[in-house]
């Protein structure tokens, strides 16, 4: 076992959980392997070509990941270990934090080709591919923009690649919306938090009213210039928002979790041409969290 390759418990979690052989020519063989190939290159950044010959062929290694990113394989891996996670009681319902990030996009990951007959294919999964790449571009040149859910032990819940930039507030209900965690008995999934915590940005009336539509308790400062328009409605502006402020403290924990995200250098740096490659790249990052004890 190589630094950074899958320890033994990680991979007894995650084995039975992965797809078995299926169609001719056995083309799942070496999912171990593989997987340690995937995340060498998460890891450090090199490009697919410079992997280690321990890996086996680079193009089996990365044909793997880009099929398992359109799939949904991905996803529904992620799923399964936040159920197992969820099963031994260790995950934190009490506090979930929702934020954001800005990750720079890397030169070679910018012009990835459209409406071409190539990708008109149905290996290529054109149905995948967003029209802006989810690229945006700021001061500092090319940008995409991560949008996560965290619970309170630091592991992502749900994440998000909205188009271009944009803003935080209104993404708050599209990722709420991705949590969710399989219940082994059956039934519905899991995915209502006790609390949620997240800073100004995420105040709004629309995010408020849809907390409280689902019962979750939120501790969301008020920005400046909402509290003086609300008093100046006077008794129309409604009541003063809840604000706990030792709650309000354990928002560094998503703040955590997107250190611990970024620590991979594929994902502080976007290398991938394509955004549903570049979201099974950040996908696969969870998943390591989540394999941890």
């Amino acid at each position: 076992m190589g630094r950074g390759d899958l320890s033994d418990a990680e991979w007894a979690r995650l084995k039975p959980h992965l797809p078995r052989n299926v169609g001719r020519g056995g083309r799942w063989k070496s999912h171990r392997k593989v997987i340690n190939g995937i995340l060498f290159r998460q890891r450090t950044g090199v490009p697919w070509r410079d992997l280690p010959p321990r890996f086996g062929k680079w193009k089996t290694v990365y044909d793997r990941h880009r099929r398992w990113s359109a799939d949904g394989t991905w996803d529904r891996l992620l799923r399964a270990v936040q159920a197992d996670a969820d099963a031994e009681g260790r995950i934190d319902w009490t506090m979930v934090g929702v934020d954001s990030t800005v990750v720079r996009v890397h030169q070679h990951a910018a012009g990835a080709r459209k409406h071409t007959p190539r990708l008109q294919g149905k290996r290529t999964h054109p149905e995948r591919h967003q029209p802006d790449e989810a690229l945006g571009r700021s001061r500092g040149g090319l940008t995409t923009k991560i949008h996560l859910a965290s619970e309170g032990g630091r592991r992502p819940l749900a994440l998000l690649l909205p188009p271009r930039q944009w803003g935080d507030g209104p993404q708050m209900t599209d990722v709420l919306d991705r949590i969710r965690v399989p219940r082994p008995g059956g039934g519905h999934p899991r995915t209502r938090p006790e609390c949620l915590s997240a800073d100004k940005a995420y105040s709004s009336r629309r995010n408020r009213r849809y907390l409280r539509r689902r019962r979750i308790r939120h501790v969301i400062p008020e920005r400046r210039d909402q509290r003086a328009h609300r008093r100046n409605r006077g008794s129309t502006g409604g009541r003063p928002t809840g604000f706990n402020r030792d709650q309000y403290a354990r928002r560094n924990e998503v703040e955590r979790t997107v250190n611990a995200l970024k620590g991979n250098r594929a994902v502080a740096t976007r290398f991938d041409k394509r955004a549903y490659v570049f979201q099974g790249t950040i996908t696969l990052a969870a998943i390591r969290l989540w394999l941890r004890p």
